[in-house]
């Protein structure tokens, strides 16, 4: 028995695991049978442990376990013209329609813009929100972009390598064009900045300002082939991977 991690009377770690969404009780087991499992920075490999879900710190291949089941994190695929507000003073289109059904009291991970659409996360996890935007942890972010005119092959050089605006230099972490025409092109940009518009400042910095611009990604959180005005529940392995990235 791991005697500096199990509390008798606490729960069944396997149980613990099971409610957290990593499967059923049988293959919970098996994880810690495999020595997958660690709490409190001890690895588990005893099918007795119980375990204190309140304090216990609960990894599983090295990602942490979410096991407050009050905490919830969402995606939604913020539709055009939705401003990222819960509540919009002006009464104009806000994020509030999108959680109306939601029992816990929600609020945005940082924003897009109105003319922005795409993944925004929910959350009532504030040390987690807090992280995410914070600048220190450099939490990546993708964009789809349509902007105007056909794009060099050079553009991609010249923004990885870095360009000055207004506030300060700012550099792309990775580009890529996905078509182009004389007319508009396409392309995928990730920055890990979080400055208000940087996106369009940027791309418009370099003569190709942006016409339609779609967020896809904030850290390994993708936003697939989630419809525009739906949400998703981030959970499991999915969450553990949002929660390592800033060291949780």
């Amino acid at each position: 028995m791991s005697e500096q991690v199990h509390t008798p009377s606490g729960v069944r770690l396997q149980k613990v695991l099971a409610g957290a969404g990593l499967g059923s009780r049988r293959k919970c087991e098996a994880i810690i049978s495999a020595g997958r499992v660690s709490v409190d920075g001890q690895v588990v490999r005893q099918l007795g442990v119980r375990v204190d879900p309140r304090t216990a710190v609960i990894h599983v291949d090295g990602l942490r376990v979410q096991l407050d089941e009050k905490v919830t994190t969402l995606a939604l695929n913020k539709p055009l013209g939705v401003y990222s507000t819960m509540a919009d003073e002006q009464g104009r289109p806000d994020l509030s329609t999108y959680v109306a059904d939601r029992p816990e009291r929600l609020f945005h991970v940082g924003r897009l813009d109105a003319d922005t659409a795409g993944l925004l996360l929910l959350t009532n996890d504030g040390e987690l929100a807090h992280r995410l935007v914070h600048p220190s942890y450099e939490v990546l972010k993708t964009y789809v972009a349509q902007v105007q005119g056909q794009v060099p092959r050079g553009l991609g050089r010249t923004l990885k390598s870095g360009v000055v605006l207004e506030d300060g230099p700012v550099h792309a972490d990775a580009f890529t064009v996905l078509d182009s025409s004389p007319e508009a092109s396409l392309v995928e940009i990730t920055l890990h900045e979080g400055r208000n518009h940087i996106v369009r400042r940027l791309l418009a910095q370099v003569g190709y300002p942006v016409t339609r611009l779609t967020r896809t990604r904030m850290g390994p959180i993708r936003l697939d082939r989630l419809k525009p005005g739906r949400t998703r529940v981030i959970d499991g392995p999915e969450l553990g991977r949002l929660m390592a990235d800033v060291g949780l």
